[in-house]
């Protein structure tokens, strides 16, 4: 008897397994984008600092957020979304081309070769054995500080959380319009979560979305881009260029950032998804690895920096998004705002904000997998969890925490020889904070 396409699919994608389908699937990948379509605005805003003209890089983030999401669906089957990686960007705009006043060509070729060290590295094993090296307290602490990371992004876009000269932080004005109306979008949001309404943050994003159109809150203005604009940036970089010695440093800075900010999201993904394995291992590890640097290779291609998985790819699981098909949706929407870039940009961050709070909280639940009676284990853990959010950036919490975990082994008097990768991390992390406080 003859099996249906949709049959092979769904066999393909493990949906009887994974719990899944097609419509739950579908409704993901639409929240996952609506929830990271800023990119394709504020990317392209950076990278134009650099000198980049802004049409070709708005479409180049398009297309590389589609290739990396696509293939990462395709290939790994995981609901993971890629795109241009923020804080990657502005290190590529503004300390390598502003400060060190390096062509945008030549940066771009650094980026290139960051993604073939990664696929070596991948080839060869290490970042899979890099991430094996990192104790499972740490992996629970880095899915929490994401939680609290996206938390606290929502409450900035929502104008709940704003900046102050005096204590860093406080309160917004609640009665603004936009910080009211992103309030009543997480009660909505919570509401339907409560009852279990199937697409509750898409449902909730989409009312907001509405209401502050119809409210006059909704200050639009058609972006720039489009398919033929990409030729100016399309294999314009300078691989022989980056080669110098000199660079070395900028494609490592790329290489190691990137890493770190891309294995505590698929950490914290993953555990979110429940998808991983009962001894805390992530199947088909090196399928998502090799599209994570391959993305990175072809955003270079195209003229973007570098290409890293998303934590806004939990919204996309909270939604119940468990396979590959949602990152192959949110990959299909980037092409689509490839082709309709002017339309980019009319979903508020009103309507957004309540999702990323609402995600973040829902993070929090491994919490309780960390031993809070244990310093040993509770101090690395909380820098870890506390420093994400607060130097707004994975790859920082990671590093204190991986640094106080070998210090305080080593206090400790528990040493040991097969922890020898861990404590070379350590190591790296250290030197790596020592470079940026002295530049």
């Amino acid at each position: 008897m003859l099996k249906s396409p949709e049959g092979y699919l769904e066999r393909y994608f493990e949906f009887h397994r994974l719990g899944t389908n097609w419509r739950t699937e579908v409704l993901a990948g639409v929240t996952t984008f609506l929830t990271m379509a800023y990119i394709v605005l504020v990317n392209p805003a950076i990278l134009a600092q650099s000198g980049m003209p802004l049409p070709a890089v708005t479409a180049a983030t398009c297309l590389s957020a589609a290739f990396g999401s696509i293939l990462m669906g395709v290939v790994a089957r995981y609901p993971l979304a890629l795109a241009p990686g923020m804080g990657l960007n502005a290190y590529f705009t503004y300390t390598v081309c502003q400060r060190m006043g390096i062509p945008w060509q030549t940066a771009l070729g650094a980026v290139f070769l960051s993604g073939c060290v990664f696929l070596l590295l991948t080839a060869f094993g290490i970042r899979q054995l890099i991430l094996k090296s990192i104790p499972q307290e740490l992996y629970a602490a880095v899915a929490c500080g994401i939680g609290l990371f996206i938390a606290f992004i929502g409450f900035k876009n929502a104008g709940l959380v704003v900046a102050d000269p005096q204590t860093f932080v406080r309160l917004g004005n609640i009665k603004d319009p936009n910080t009211a109306l992103a309030l009543l979008g997480l009660g909505l949001m919570v509401t339907l979560e409560i009852w279990r309404v199937k697409g509750s943050i898409l449902i909730g994003v989409l009312t907001v979305t509405a209401a502050a159109w119809a409210m006059h809150l909704v200050h639009w203005t058609p972006s720039q881009g489009g398919v033929q604009s990409l030729t100016a940036t399309a294999f314009k970089l300078d691989i022989p260029g980056a080669l110098r010695v000199g660079l070395v440093e900028i494609v490592f800075i790329f290489f190691f950032v990137d890493l770190f900010d891309n294995l505590g999201t698929l950490v914290a993904v993953t555990k979110r998804a429940g998808l991983l394995a009962q001894d805390h291992t992530i199947p088909r590890l090196n399928r998502i690895l090799f599209a994570d640097a391959t993305a990175t290779v072809v955003g270079s291609l195209t003229g973007t920096s570098t290409v890293t998985s998303y934590v806004e790819s939990t919204a996309g699981v909270a939604a119940g998004g468990r396979s590959g098909v949602t990152a192959i949706v949110t990959g299909l929407l980037f092409l689509v705002a490839m082709v309709a870039a002017p339309f980019v940009g009319m979903v508020p961050s009103a309507a957004t904000a309540p999702a990323l709070i609402l995600v973040g909280s829902l993070m929090l639940t491994t919490v309780t997998e960390i031993r809070w009676t244990e310093p040993l284990i509770a101090v690395p853990a909380f820098l870890t969890l506390i420093l994400i959010p607060l130097t707004y950036s994975i790859a920082n919490g990671l590093g204190f925490g991986i640094i106080a975990w070998a210090v305080l082994h080593i206090a400790a008097g528990k040493l040991t020889r097969r922890d020898w990768l861990l404590y070379l991390l350590a190591i790296l992390f250290l030197l790596r904070f020592v470079y940026l406080s002295a530049s």
